[in-house]
Parts: C-alpha cells; sequence; structure tokens
C-alpha cells in the first residue's frame, strides 16, 4: 500500500487550497475500508482532521474545522481530496493521508500513511 499525498503549499491566510492523497495497492469496495487526514504543527500533538469510509460514512474531529474543510473521495482515481477553505495561520502544519481498516480507527489507527504535505498559512 503506498499514499501520495499533494497539494501542500504556502497560502495567504483567508485563502482556499485543495489537498489530494492517491492510493495504490488498496482497494475501496465498498467493505468498510477508510482513508482520511490528520495533520501536526510544529510543537504540537497530532490532530485528526477528517476520515471517509467506502461505503459512505465521513467523520470530522473537530467542530470548527468541519466548517472550513470537506472531505471527498473519487472511487475511479482512487484519491482522497481534502478541500480547505478560509485558511488561518493556525492551519499551518503538516498533513498526513492515512488509510484504516475501518472508520472506527481514525484518525491514528491506520495501518498506512503517506510521507505528509507541508501547508503553510501566512498572516
Amino acid at each position: 500500500v503506498q499514499l501520495v499525498e499533494s497539494g501542500g503549499t504556502l497560502v495567504q491566510a483567508g485563502g482556499s487550497l485543495r489537498l489530494s492523497c492517491t492510493a495504490s495497492g488498496i482497494t475501496f469496495d465498498g467493505f468498510g475500508l477508510a482513508i482520511g487526514w490528520f495533520r501536526q504543527a510544529p510543537g504540537k500533538d497530532r490532530e485528526g482532521v477528517s476520515c471517509t469510509s467506502d461505503n459512505g460514512n465521513s467523520k470530522y474531529f473537530t467542530e470548527t474545522l468541519k466548517d472550513r474543510f470537506i472531505i471527498s473521495f473519487d472511487n475511479a482515481k482512487n484519491t482522497v481530496y481534502l478541500q480547505m477553505k478560509n485558511l488561518k495561520p493556525e492551519d499551518t502544519a503538516i498533513y498526513y493521508c492515512a488509510a484504516y481498516r475501518g472508520i472506527e480507527y481514525c484518525p491514528f489507527s491506520y495501518y498506512e500513511r503517506g510521507q505528509g504535505t507541508q501547508v503553510t498559512v501566512s498572516s
């Protein structure tokens, strides 16, 4: 299983960004596997962002993020996206994509994760 993130960059506060994570070596075929995002800011603990399962369930781990971040999954491309809007400096972090045996394992009990993509939000 390999997960490759992309889309992280430097953006101004108030801007938008879409992160992508393409999975290979795994098939999301409706039996409850999940894929999602968590992040880690410098000097801080990891924070769950969102997960989605291949049977249509989604989960957000912080209510404030739910207002600004949207997770989606393209089965045809085996790719999960994280659409982020109204970005704030406190969103600055490395964003990791991870795969799970079920959505109940989100956000940190993954069985594989990507290398991460850096998002930096300037004020």
